[in-house]
């Protein structure tokens, strides 16, 4: 076989698919549920293969100043950790977003607020799609729900940093962290040469060349006509984002008269609860959304010109819903159905609450 498939966790394919990628540098900070992309690395060793440099520092406060430091470069750097530890680098992120870097985090969810649990959530939706930092700034978030996918999306996730000089974040519950799935591995890339970056990243700060002045790394702006110039800018590059990069799924919407909108390992469960309930004559379908910032708002809108109503299904308190019920404008009923703590919902709890839905709506 020319593919390599592989037996492991989605953390596992995280570390697997950053060497395969290429990836110059990873800092981190260990945290349960993520913990094993470091390990992994560690246990992988890519500085003797591929020369990447893998380093636990100090803090996550740290390792998020390192990425900083490495994307200036125009390096390939990424982190990962769980939601305290995400937290804990929001100022660091807001520097590299006003920095126009390009790098890599992974969040592989947990319950707070707070410490709160190791188990998983999808809690954490707010901070990644509304900034989470300081400042007018987003980050491109894509939402695995598969094992696959969390390979996948290492390298589209630093395509789409690259192209738009900007971070991107993969938001990974905690289940999909953790659990065990087939993989096909990506192929090995190697790292980029020096003479490559200083081509492709014309603004990195790699020393001075002949002919060529200083680049100068700074988030500081202290001329107020300027930094508006400076939002004005990123705002430019978020718009066409919004307008290139959405991605979504569909499953049997087609002639669904309900909609289940999902994320994640949640996006899972729907498919099963789908699946029963179109065995009973109910017709309903999913959108899974896969980036969640762009959120998919003209599919949402459209579906709710001809749907009955939608019920929003998150690991969370209710955070996904408000994009949903601004992208539907009160055409139809949106509501919310959730399990908090690191609880996971079976598939036929999730079927109670559709069939209570819809009894409620008609």
């Amino acid at each position: 076989m020319d593919e390599e498939v592989r037996l492991m966790k989605g953390n596992e394919a995280i570390a697997h698919a950053a060497v395969r990628y290429g990836v110059d540098g990873y800092f981190g900070y260990p945290i349960t549920p993520q913990s094993e992309v470091l390990e992994t690395l560690e246990a992988l060793m890519p500085w003797e293969t591929t020369g990447m440099v893998v380093l636990q520092a100090e803090s996550e406060v740290a390792s998020i100043n390192m990425v900083y430091g490495g994307a200036a470069t125009g390096k390939a750097v990424m982190t990962s950790s769980s939601s305290p530890g995400i937290s804990l680098m929001q100022e660091g992120l807001s520097y590299i977003a006003a920095g126009e870097l390009p790098a890599l985090v992974v969040n592989v969810m947990r319950g707070g607020p707070g410490l709160g649990t190791i188990h998983p959530s999808q809690a954490d939706y707010h901070q990644a799609v509304r900034g989470g930092g300081h400042g007018d700034y987003h980050f491109i978030v894509l939402a695995p729900s598969t094992v696959q996918e969390m390979a996948d999306f290492v390298g589209l996730g630093f395509d789409l940093a690259f192209k738009y000089r900007t971070p991107a974040m993969i938001l990974a519950d905690g289940i999909v962290g953790q659990m065990m799935e087939k993989v096909v591995l990506p192929p090995q890339r190697r790292r980029r040469t020096a003479s490559e970056i200083a081509e492709q990243c014309p603004w990195a700060v790699t020393g001075r060349p002949e002919g060529r002045g200083p680049n100068v790394m700074t988030t500081l702006e202290l001329d107020s006509y300027k930094m508006e110039d400076n939002n004005r800018r990123y705002k430019a590059t978020y718009d066409l984002i919004r307008r290139d990069e959405v991605r979504y799924e569909e499953y049997l919407t087609n002639d669904a008269d309900y909609i289940f909108v999902a994320f994640g390992s949640m996006a899972r469960i729907c498919t099963k609860t789908i699946d029963d309930a179109r065995a009973e004559g109910i017709r309903v379908g999913l959108i899974r959304p896969i980036t969640l910032w762009p959120f998919p708002e003209k599919p949402l809108e459209e579906m709710s010109k001809r749907v009955k109503g939608m019920l929003v299904v998150e690991l969370n308190a209710g955070q996904m819903i408000d994009d949903v019920r601004l992208a539907t404008a009160g055409r139809v009923p949106v509501e919310h159905f959730g399990r908090l703590g690191g609880i996971v919902p079976s598939p036929a709890e999730v079927t109670d609450a559709f069939k209570n839905f819809i009894s409620r709506i008609g």
